[in-house]
């Protein structure tokens, strides 16, 4: 199996479902003045729409007027989730109109899904706070409504209306589709030969088939699907809210989103967190090979953890604790386990399942990957791995998916390539992947990773990776968590270092995101900053 494929889907995706791993026990921070001591303060956000009027900087085109004076009407939400019924009872929702190719703002429009919860203290209101859970493809609407109830915490949700919106392509604003239900179950569960001719003919043949079935059902969408159109987007959004500028926090791939607009629209930004951040200058190999490396260290956390553990299934070397886990996954392409209802745990399942839980905390994510193992590897029991890997693809108990893979990959292809890495490059991302990451790169060739990104895809898109600086924006908070494996701490370096006003917070701990009961001092200071505009001191440190 090819796992370089397989872990780089994972890349700069929250998994939306998967609530252990980014909202499991969350607290509100009580002392927010513990964490936002020494900083600078950023002014108070205006509330005034007047401010963002189409035909100031970054939209200079009149035909756009219609979009940003648009209002929402608003009604109650609507879910055939009975638990997202009882979380969206505080929100209400709406949809806004939005050019599909803004080079053609009197042509064709979409609708963007948006939800609202009005701030709790209206005599203390700031203004609206968007919210991306990430991806790309991950539902804003969705996650405003749990998020809401598990950790976006209460002086926050006291202050501001909370809102949360599908981009396009994603789930109720103009999703994309690719595969069939059926075909959705086939895909994620295939495992590719071992032979690396033959695995390298299948992939090819699976990508073939796939941008082919993105072009047949979702063609006239693709083009128009990239983070730079959501941020245009999102800034008719803000508009239509009626605020002058731009209240955001964006997790994963959100950071990438969040920072686009602040280089759009830099004027318009008011206080904005990017956490879990996406360097937004790396090409596809190398932020690929840091995510590998990234997942390997933390399989290696985890099971030196589990090590020390009564019961543990992987034994009780530290040593040889990883190895085992990678082995037994491994070992599902030959001898898969078959569930109750008659599915099979494969290795590509059994994989996505481990790494789904790799992206939550110590405490609670690795004790549900501890007891999945123990089912899988001691009691041959696939139904707790098969659970995580569904939760993590977008599927539900009666086999329908969401569109979150189909919109990852029309997104990812929509923001562009970027350009074949050269041999000189392959070589360099191979000895990194056989020194750091030996166990999930145990069957990558140079092949694997030679070549273009989206090289099938039917649209080419001419945007490259680059540094983001977004000169004249407000004051940029960035957090980055050591021990992400998904968009590794290095990334929120970069991404700070980048931008031209930004300051750095810096979680120590485990899982993907900090903010949301992490750690008090995270809360604090995140909510320090969106309450009253305190940066952090500089270096500050969490844990």
């Amino acid at each position: 199996m090819k796992r370089i494929s397989r872990v780089g889907l994972l890349g700069r995706a929250i998994p939306v479902v998967l609530a252990v791993a980014v909202v499991a026990g969350c607290t509100v921070a009580s002392d927010l003045g513990d964490a936002a001591g020494g900083g600078r303060t950023a002014p108070a956000p205006p509330t005034s729409a007047g401010a963002g009027a189409p035909g100031t900087p970054g939209d200079p085109n009149p035909a756009l007027a219609r979009f940003y004076t648009q209002r929402p009407t608003w009604k109650d939400c609507e879910t055939e989730d009975a638990d997202q019924r009882s979380q969206a009872k505080a929100f209400r929702c709406a949809n806004f109109t939005v050019p599909l190719d803004y080079s053609q703002p009197t042509g064709k429009t979409i609708d963007i899904a948006v939800t609202r919860k009005s701030a709790g203290k209206p005599g203390q209101r700031l203004g609206s706070l968007l919210l991306n859970p990430g991806g790309p493809g991950g539902s804003g609407v969705e996650a405003a409504w749990w998020m809401a109830e598990d950790n976006i915490g209460k002086p926050l949700q006291d202050a501001y209306d909370l809102v949360g919106f599908d981009p396009r392509g994603v789930d109720r604003s103009a999703p994309v589709r690719c595969m069939t239900d059926a075909e959705r179950d086939e895909y994620v569960a295939e495992d590719l030969p071992d032979d690396p001719v033959q695995a390298e003919a299948r992939s090819k043949e699976r990508d073939r088939s796939y941008a082919a079935e993105c072009q047949s059902r979702s063609g006239e969408l693709l083009p128009f699907v990239g983070t730079d159109n959501a941020a245009r987007d999102m800034d008719i959004l803000r508009a239509a809210l009626g605020d002058a500028k731009l209240n955001y926090i964006g997790f994963s791939y959100g950071t990438y989103l969040g920072a686009t607009y602040a280089e759009r629209f830099p004027a318009r930004t008011g206080r904005l967190v990017l956490d879990g951040a996406v360097d937004p200058a790396a090409d596809n190999l190398s932020a690929s090979v840091e995510q590998q490396v990234g997942f390997e260290r933390s399989l290696r956390r985890f099971a030196e953890d589990c090590a020390g553990r009564v019961g543990c299934p992987l034994g009780n070397d530290p040593k040889t604790a990883a190895t085992r886990a990678a082995d037994f996954l491994d070992g599902l392409q030959d001898q898969p386990l078959a569930g109750r209802s008659g599915r099979k745990l494969t290795s590509s399942l059994g994989w996505i399942g481990v790494i789904s839980l790799l992206y939550g905390d110590k405490d609670t994510a690795w004790k549900y990957l501890r007891d999945a193992l123990t089912d899988a590897m001691v009691r041959r029991s696939p139904e707790g791995l098969l659970f995580y890997a569904d939760n993590y693809n977008g599927r539900d108990e009666q086999g329908r998916y969401d569109n979150s893979s189909d919109a990852f990959v029309a997104i990812g292809c929509a923001d562009g390539s970027g350009d074949a890495p050269t041999p000189q490059q392959v070589q360099t991302a191979l000895a990194r992947l056989r020194a750091e990451a030996p166990l999930l790169s145990r069957d990558v060739t140079a092949e694997d990773l030679t070549g273009q990104s989206c090289e099938d895809w039917p649209f080419k898109s001419p945007t490259k990776p680059h540094a983001i600086r977004a000169p004249g924006s407000a004051p940029i908070l960035v957090v980055g968590t050591t021990g992400d494996p998904a968009t590794p701490y290095a990334s929120a370096e970069k991404l700070a270092s980048q931008l031209a006003d930004a300051t750095l917070l810096t979680f120590e701990g485990e899982g993907h995101t900090a903010y949301g009961g992490n750690s008090t001092c995270v809360d604090g200071a995140v909510e320090g900053f969106l309450l009253r505009g305190t940066m952090p001191a500089k270096g500050k440190r969490c844990s």
